[in-house]
């Protein structure tokens, strides 16, 4: 495997470039650029070292890269040398602070020359021991790279790269298909701007989700603001690029691939990989779609990390799957690759560890590929692990790939050990938050506690977000350069606690990343998204912009990287005529936040000292806007009838000119300008229509009587008003009775138009109007308009005045009037805007001809209501005087249309001389396919179908185009049928002609002979009967034939022709026109339909199941398939299965999905069950073409076809917990055991097969007698050439072989052997090493490979005892199991392949045996040796019988016959042992450790259950100790008698025992065993309780439906005596589902389920759950506890809870003081409430409030102390009168 090369690397370079040794794996930042690698850096790797390391490091660069078995390249002299200018530099550092710099070109000469004059270690050697790591620098064009979406953007996403890298996408970078998508957007849009609108790429992404990118681009973008070149890594998606190197040979089980979406299927979507060599294909079914990723998502051309999980048989689609538990399971990792090109980034992987350094882990992939963990990944620094405790040398472990190096020399690739990446899932801070929520960017962590220091590149810390940790650069550390970083000495050492802040989060690193600089903890914003709209800032003035104009803005620095834009109408309140003067670069000055744009990236600022001195509330979305409240707003555009107001963010309001004063105003640019602050009132709104009305009038001079007055005040109502004002336009009034103002339009004064100016000179100020109409009203804008026209006065009084929508009624008169008047219509106006459209055609005649219809505007009119629609408002009317005309057209032209103009048959002189059966002369003016186009006149045309042509098949000479033979102006004889209805394919009587009608006609020789010929029809149509039919149009599964001209029938597909070659394409098959013979199958005349058959009688006379037989080959249609076989349809009533078996003689290439739904094709009948309707077809070709064909996998129909030792392949039908079902041929079903599956053991067996899958096996069982037969798919079976495993009689005493620890106890290790039958034995821990061993398990550990010697071999017991001591290993002839590898360390780990999956249950059960009976030599026995111990292994015991699916019996009985049965019988050499083990007299009491230690074993727990039956906590140790060793029955065996043995009196004992059970199924069993115990549980224990335990165990496994689902239940149930169960309901949607909207509809629910006194409890805690749930909506906690107010007035401790929530950091003041103001006027406060109270409001007001605050805390105290004197006062008083009285 060592010359095996990634292919098509990019970017791969001839030589090796050297690099620095610590630079490697040192994470990027933003601010330092790395330089690129110069000559000399290449040469010497030594001198790079930075001169500020620690002496530790120094130290650390002067060992030998391989300390055992090989020299160094240095003389003692040199080394001796070189350590002591080391020390001596390390000292003078310490001292003076200043590093020496080494002697560069000593240290080169010394890397050159060894001390025997040969060249030292070369670049390549130095470049496979270093661990590199991605950064900016290695990154390039080509490389690939595992990430995660950070950022979805309108045009592109952001995503997170390892070691705290980023990378962008461009929307156009991510498919062709969406590509495409792009521009057939765009091609819509025409030439509109944002044409890639209508696609959301957040519709086809989620933050989160991992994907492999390739990198097109790396770019150093020089800016203006920023000295330092800003980095940009340009990424693509396209599945082409981002499966670079791969071919359709590396895409191998569990290995990654990126897809693209092409099509969704019913069961699934089609997937493009876009591989270079092939046309591959993936297909996703919908049950491997991860729950997470929605139907939405899977649109074509978005783009997905998958997982292959099979490949079909012949090798072109690939099964995909997305479900996080395979994808992300470092188990499925691609064992069967066979070139390295598998192997990309997002790939699990299996490794073997070479090296440990302090820079991370070095690895081999398939013994040739480099791979390795930097000191991110490995979590060396992240989490401060000891690698070489946790990892060892020569072990093999799971990885996930997350970049591959292509400018290295060999294949290189960067693997990460963190759980989050290799699981592929996102790293979650607790309480399942995302670490940027628990945590936010730009936030202050006030303890940074220093975890690990790295001197070369920064400090590790822990910012108390478990399980996230922080990283801080050495750039980041302080302002200016660090001198040295130190972990034992200096301010950062390790413990040390700092103050940082957050500048960014990684989620790929799943780090933070910090800074501990002062001026980034000073500045007051980091990024835009900090700055709060509103928000008074300070800046400093950057630079003035100045355009022809002037001065038209500033640019203020807010922080670094920020600055803000000044308007120029927002420099100042007034306008200044020199913008210059005031305002100078370096300026410093305090502005106010207007808004902020995220995605442009801009901060508006204003500098008007009235908001930005303002104490007003900033108001920034219609959340905030309340009816009544004040605001300050800046006009922006003056209108005719108003302004705009912009407020702060996007909020703008309309304030209307009649709301701009109490005066009147005439013109609004006259009293008002751009730029202006005016403070309005907020009159109404509309959040969803996005409208804000305001007004500048102050509403306290709308009193509460002049509000209800106007409530009452209805349209129609006639009212008298003084005139107050008097304009040209309008007349302002006053309401007599209410003095509501009102407006009186000059165009109400008069009905007629041309009157209303004369009128208005007869009003005067102070004139009283008597009958006036009330026309319009707008209670929120508090507006009133009049009208005193007499017809609308009139209209009132009479009731005849539309004042809504709902009183219209079709056909009553209405008084209204002319509102506007356009060329097609007029408008009419009602009341209250209510408007009507009077069409023109609504008008009379005359009326319609004048000008404007003889209407002026603001003219009265009478109308007629003529509809009207309430859903659209729409009313239309007619004009009362409009009167229907019907106009009778009359035949003026009845002469001229008689008329005959030259005629073909001269005897014809009029139209009446044409009636049907007429017979005359025609001349044909065109040929058409199916029809003959003909002229009887020039003014007369007519046409001859193509079925009105022929009488018989005979006469047709070309079947394909029949009327061929007919020429241009001919003249044919033809008789008339009739008018041809083209719209209806018919003629009609000939009365229906007209002076354009088309004359039916027939020129069949057979008509023009008869004197009234029978034109075919439906009803003269039979069953069975044949006619010639012409094709009329062709459709893809069926053809229209014409059999007349009245008369069109269908011919199905499978009807169509007995050659089905002829049916692939049926439009050049049979083209329009063609002829064709048929046979009428089923008619309808009722419905008009017909059904044809155009194939031969015999071969097809409607294919029914009576007339179907064997080995009929018939062409079908497939109308259904999918993966497991194929639906064909060979008539109306015979339809059946094509099954996987059946489709080729080559099961290789057996695949449903290379046909297509409605395809035809040729199958043959294999068998036919007439009684049950049941029909087997196949399609291979040795049946349906020719049977001579070439046969690789036979046709069996039955089992006596069968024979003993047969080798063959099929289809795996069913997966049992007994076995395989393998279907070889139609019925005939082969059954394969579990035992017969492999010759290794499976562990998991269910997951190496599935359904459908091509097995290969030989028949070892045939009963001829039941059919029944056996395979077996073992390779030793099946081939010949199979090696066989080794067994008990392949071994000899004192062989060498390599093993495996399976299990270790004290006493000694379980070694099974490589490569064997699962042979195992034990070695003693006398047996381990030279000196003493007192606990085995302190030497070795599971898993561990080590070399062993078979010192006794018994091969009828079948037992092995092993040596490992490094004595045993002396001699050089040992090899080990037939290997050439010496190992000096006897027992140590080795470096072969280890599979660490291999165990099984058999050999749980030997130890399980072992472990037991071991008891009997070290406890019971004065006899016992240490030789007993190895007579335990693999021995069957007499009195228990072994196990099938692995397991011992862990009964106390069991128990008590293994201690008695005791083997006298040892070998002579047993006593021959070495005299250094005790003395086997000596009986040890081990009781001691029981209570020392703890139960470790099943016997220490059956002991100390029989002291503490009643412990459900001991009961589920022991429990938890059987799932340890992998033993659910004998777990669930311990629950049993647990639930049994502790008495019902001990309920919470008894209830904790069934809740660990039900813990256990949830997790282990199946949803029938979980409700079989939680049934047990209900009927023994409190049923709520049980519900609940078992809702908080889904919860705890993320079985998030199940536990919805219970929860339901539980409200249901318990939902009308518990509050408790809506609360926890409610509590679980808000944290954990995320769905406030259902916690919010169970209060209604619960109101009404609950009693009235449980009501209080309940509202208070949902309330709560507004205040602090991730879903937070403060409101609407505000809206409950305000209810509750309502509902309790005199429960002051509600206020006290609303102000718990409210007082909360970053809270509103404003609001909290209001709930202190407001408390305060509660009605029968208490003195001593009120007390404390006060108090409280002072200590807030003290830390958060100023002086004057805190004085009008104590004023209102005063007052409140005041007041209520008075009011004792006054009550004493009025009881004094009343005792006078």
């Amino acid at each position: 495997m060592s010359s095996l090369k990634r292919k098509d690397v990019p970017g791969a370079l001839t030589t090796s470039k050297a690099s620095k040794v610590h630079g490697d794996s040192r994470p990027s930042k933003r601010s330092k650029s790395d330089k690129a690698p110069t000559k000399t850096d290449a040469k010497s790797t030594s001198s790079s070292k930075p001169a500020s390391a620690s002496t530790v490091s120094r130290l650390k660069e002067e060992e030998p890269l391989f300390p055992r078995g090989g020299g160094s390249v240095l003389t003692p002299l040199e080394y001796k040398q070189i350590s002591v200018q080391a020390k001596q530099d390390v000292l003078f550092e310490q001292e003076s602070g200043q590093s020496v710099k080494p002697d560069r070109a000593s240290k080169k000469k010394k890397s050159k020359v060894s001390r025997d004059g040969k060249s030292g270690k070369t670049e390549n050697s130095e470049e496979a021991a270093k661990v590199q790591s991605l950064n900016y620098k290695r990154l390039v064009k080509g490389s690939l790279v595992l990430g995660q979406v950070a950022e979805i953007n309108s045009l592109g996403i952001v995503i997170a790269l390892p070691n705290n890298l980023s990378g962008h996408v461009s929307i156009t970078a991510i498919s062709d298909a969406l590509n495409e998508k792009i521009a057939a957007e765009a091609a819509d849009d025409g030439d509109e701007d944002g044409g890639d609108d209508g696609l959301d790429l957040k519709s086809i992404f989620k933050v989160g989700q991992y994907l492999r990118a390739y990198v097109t681009s790396t770019i150093e973008e020089s800016t203006a603001a920023s000295v330092k070149p800003k980095r940009h890594i340009e990424l693509s998606l396209r599945p082409d690029l981002a499966n670079t190197g791969l071919s359709s040979q590396d895409v191998v089980v569990n290995c990654t691939v990126m897809a693209t979406v092409t099509s969704a299927e019913d069961h699934g979507f089609v997937m493009e990989f876009g591989l270079a060599d092939s046309d591959l294909r993936g297909f996703l079914p919908r049950k491997e779609l991860a729950e997470d990723i929605p139907d939405s998502q899977m649109q074509p051309g978005s783009v997905l990390l998958c997982l292959v999980t099979g490949k079909s048989a012949n090798g072109k689609v690939a099964q995909l799957t997305t479900l996080s538990k395979k994808i992300g399971r470092a188990q499925n990792f691609a064992s069967e690759a066979t070139t390295i090109n598998t192997f990309l980034p997002g790939s699990a992987v299996e490794f073997m560890v070479s090296d440990i350094t302090n820079r991370g882990i070095l690895g081999k992939v398939m013994g040739s590929l480099d791979v390795t963990a930097d000191l991110i990944h490995s979590g060396l620094g992240p989490k401060a692990l000891d690698l070489e405790s946790k990892y060892k040398i020569g072990k093999k472990y799971k990885a996930r790939i997350i970049c591959n190096f292509p400018t290295a020399k060999d294949p290189k690739l960067g693997i990460s050990l963190l759980d989050h990446v290799v699981s592929l899932r996102s790293k979650l801070a607790p309480s399942n938050k995302l670490p940027s929520e628990a945590l936010s960017i730009s936030s202050v962590v006030e303890q940074c506690t220093v975890t690990k220091v790295d001197s070369e590149i920064g400090l590790f810390v822990d910012v108390g977000v478990e399980g996230v940790p922080g990283f801080v650069h050495i750039s980041r550390v302080k302002d200016g350069k660090i001198d040295m970083l130190s972990e034992s000495s200096g301010p950062f050492k390790t413990g040390s606690v700092h103050r940082g802040r957050v500048v960014g989060y990684n989620a790929i690193d799943g780090m933070f990343h910090l800074s501990f600089e002062k001026h980034i903890l000073e500045q007051p914003f980091l990024r835009i998204e900090d700055i709060p709209v509103g928000e008074v800032v300070n800046g400093e003035i950057e630079k003035l912009l100045v355009n022809q104009e002037g001065v038209s803005g500033l640019l203020v620095k807010l922080a670094e990287g920020i600055v803000g834009f000044v308007p120029e109408m927002h420099l100042a309140d007034v306008r200044l005529q020199h913008p210059e003067k005031k305002f100078r670069e370096g300026l410093k000055v305090k502005a106010r936040v207007l808004s902020t744009d995220l995605i442009k990236r801009q901060v508006k600022l204003t500098l008007k000292k009235t908001l930005v001195n303002s104490e007003a509330v900033p108001v920034k979305s219609f959340k905030e806007v309340a009816v009544g409240m004040q605001i300050p707003g800046t006009i922006i555009k003056v209108l005719a009838n108003g302004a705009i107001i912009q407020f702060y963010g996007s909020l703008r309001g309309f304030l209307p000119v009649s709301e701009m004063s109490e005066a009147y105003i005439r013109d609004p640019k006259e009293h008002f300008r751009v730029g202006q602050v005016v403070s309005v009132h907020v009159l109404n709104f509309d959040a969803e229509a996005q409208k804000l009305f305001i007004s500048c009038k102050d509403p306290s001079a709308f009193g509460l009587d002049k509000q209800n007055a106007l409530k009452k005040l209805k349209l129609g109502d006639i009212v008298s008003a003084k005139v107050v004002q008097k304009t040209e336009d309008d007349v302002f009034v006053e309401l007599v009775d209410c003095s509501l103002k009102a407006v009186l339009s000059v165009w109400q004064l008069a009905d007629r138009p041309n009157k209303c100016q004369s009128a208005l000179k007869h009003v005067h100020v102070g004139q009283t109007l008597n009958d006036l109409v009330v026309l319009d009203k707008n209670e929120g804008r508090r507006h009133i308009a009049l009208s005193k026209k007499p017809s609308l006065i009139k209209a009132s009084q009479d009731g005849k005045l539309l004042t809504s929508l709902e009183e219209a009624k079709v056909g009553e008169l209405r008084q209204g009037f002319v509102r506007n008047i356009t060329p097609t219509a007029a408008f009419i106006q009602f009341c209250g805007q209510l408007t009507a459209l009077l069409p023109k055609s609504k008008l009379s005649q005359e009326d319609q001809k004048k000008v404007d219809f003889g209407l002026e505007k603001y003219q009265p009119i009478l109308v007629k209501i003529d509809s009207f629609s309430r859903d659209r408002s729409r009313i239309v009317v007619a004009s009362s005087s409009f009167e229907e005309v019907r106009s009778s057209k009359t035949d003026t032209s009845a002469a001229s249309v008689n008329t005959i103009e030259n005629p073909v048959d001269e005897t014809i002189s009029s139209m009446d001389d044409f009636v049907i059966g007429k017979i005359t002369k025609a001349k044909i003016t065109s040929v058409k396919s199916t029809q003959l186009n003909v002229k009887l006149s020039d003014n007369v045309q007519g046409r001859v179908d193509v079925s009105q042509v022929f009488d018989s098949w005979d006469r047709i000479s070309n079947s394909k185009s029949p009327l061929s033979t007919f020429r241009l102006n001919s003249i044919i004889t033809v008789r008339i049928l009739g008018v041809h209805d083209a719209k209806n394919h018919r003629f009609l009587p000939i009365t229906h002609r007209s002076t354009h009608s088309v004359l039916e006609l027939s020129a069949k020789p057979s008509d023009l002979k008869k004197d009234a010929p029978q034109v075919l029809s439906y009803d003269s149509l039979e069953p069975g009967s044949t006619h010639l039919g012409f094709v009329n149009n062709v459709e893809k599964n069926f053809l229209w034939v014409t059999l007349s001209p009245n008369v069109r029938g269908r011919i199905n597909t499978l009807e169509i022709s007995d050659d089905v070659s002829q049916l692939e394409n049926l439009a050049s098959s049979f083209p329009i026109g063609s002829a064709l013979r048929v046979r009428v199958l089923t008619v309808s005349a009722a419905e008009g339909r017909l059904d044809l058959s155009a194939r031969s009688t015999g071969s097809s006379s409607n294919l029914t199941w009576e007339t179907i037989k064997q080995s009929m080959v018939l062409p079908g249609r497939i109308t259904k398939l999918n993966e497991r076989q194929i639906i064909v349809q060979l008539s109306d009533g015979v339809s059946g299965p094509v099954h996987l078996i059946d489709i080729s003689d080559d099961y290789d290439e057996s695949n449903t999905l290379s046909y297509s739904k409605n395809d035809v094709i040729r199958v043959s009948v294999v068998e036919v069950d007439k009684s049950n309707k049941k029909i087997r077809l196949s399609t291979r070709p040795s049946r349906v073409l020719n049977s001579s064909l070439p046969i690789k996998d036979r046709e069996i129909t039955q089992a006596s076809k069968i024979s003993l030792g047969d080798v063959i392949r099929g289809f795996v039908k069913n997966v049992s917990d007994k076995g395989l079902f393998v279907s070889l041929g139609g019925n005939v079903t082969a059954m394969v055991k579990i035992s017969d599956l492999s010759d290794r053991f499976l562990k998991d067996w269910k997951d190496e097969y599935q359904v459908d899958q091509l097995v290969k096996g030989r028949v070892i069982s045939v009963d001829s007698t039941t059919g029944h037969l056996q395979m077996s798919l073992k390779a030793s079976v099946v081939t010949k050439d199979y090696v066989p495993l080794i067994n008990y009689s392949d071994l000899r005493e004192g062989q060498v072989v390599a093993g495996k620890v399976r299990k270790v106890e004290e006493f000694g290790a379980f070694v099974v052997i490589e490569g064997s039958a699962n042979v195992s034995g034990l070695c003693h821990r006398s047996e381990m090493a030279e000196k003493r061993v007192e606990d085995a398990r302190k030497l070795f550990n599971e898993g561990d490979r080590v070399k062993a010697i078979i010192l006794k071999l018994d091969k009828q017991k079948k037992r092995i005892n092993f040596g490992l001591k490094p004595s045993y290993f002396e001699e050089d002839d040992m090899v080990v199991d037939g290997t050439d590898e010496d190992d000096d360390d006897a027992g140590a780990t080795l470096l072969d392949n280890v599979d660490e999956d291999g165990e099984d249950g058999d050999e749980e059960m030997e130890d399980a045996g072992a472990s037991i009976l071991i008891r009997g030599t070290d406890n019971d026995s004065d006899a016992a040796t240490d030789d007993d111990d190895t007579k335990m292994v693999d021995e069957e015991t007499d009195g228990i019988a072994p196990l099938d699916a692995g397991g011992f019996d862990w009964s106390v009985n069991a128990l008590d016959r293994n201690d008695a049965h005791d083997d006298a019988d040892e070998d002579a050499g047993a006593a021959q042992k070495k005299k250094k083990r005790r003395k086997p007299q000596i009986e040890v009491d081990r009781s001691g450790d029981l209570d020392a230690f703890g139960p470790r074993t099943a016997v220490d727990y059956e002991q100390l259950l029989n002291r503490q039956p009643n412990s459900s906590a001991l009961w589920i140790e022991y429990m938890a100790h059987q799932m340890q060793v992998s033993e659910l029955a004998k777990a669930r065996e311990v629950a049993e008698r647990a639930v049994t043995t502790i008495p019902s009196i001990e309920e919470t004992e008894k209830l904790n025992a069934w809740i660990a059970y039900l813990n256990l199924e949830v997790r282990f069993g199946n949803e029938d065993s979980v409700d079989e115990v939680f049934r047990r549980a209900c009927q023994v224990n409190d049923q709520q309780e049980v519900y609940q335990r078992l809702a908080s165990i889904y919860i705890q496994e993320n079985k998030t439906e199940k536990a919805d689902e219970l929860f339901q239940t539980l409200v249901k149930k318990f939902g009308a005596s518990s509050p408790d169960v809506w609360y926890n309901y409610a509590h679980w949607l808000h944290a954990v589902r995320n769905q406030a909207s259902r916690a919010r509809a169970l209060l209604p629910r619960a109101t009404q389920a609950l009693p009235k006194h449980a009501h209080f409890s309940l509202m208070t805690k949902l309330a709560a759950l507004e205040f602090n749930s991730p879903n937070r909506t403060p409101e609407l906690g505000r809206t409950l506890f305000e209810g509750l107010f309502s509902m309790y007035p005199k429960r002051f401790d509600l206020w006290n809870q609303l102000l718990d929530h409210e007082d909360v950091p970053g809270a509103d003041k404003a609001a909290v003081r209001d709930v202190f103001e407001r408390a305060t006027k509660v009605k029968g406060l208490k003195a001593r409430a009120a007390k404390k109270w006060f108090k409280r409001w002072a200590d807030w007001e003290e830390k958060n409030g100023d002086p004057k605050s805190r004085e009008k805390v104590s004023a209102k105290a005063a007052e409140w102390v005041r007041a209520r004197a008075e009011a004792k006062a006054s009550e004493e008083d009025q009881e004094d009168d009343d005792d006078d009285e």
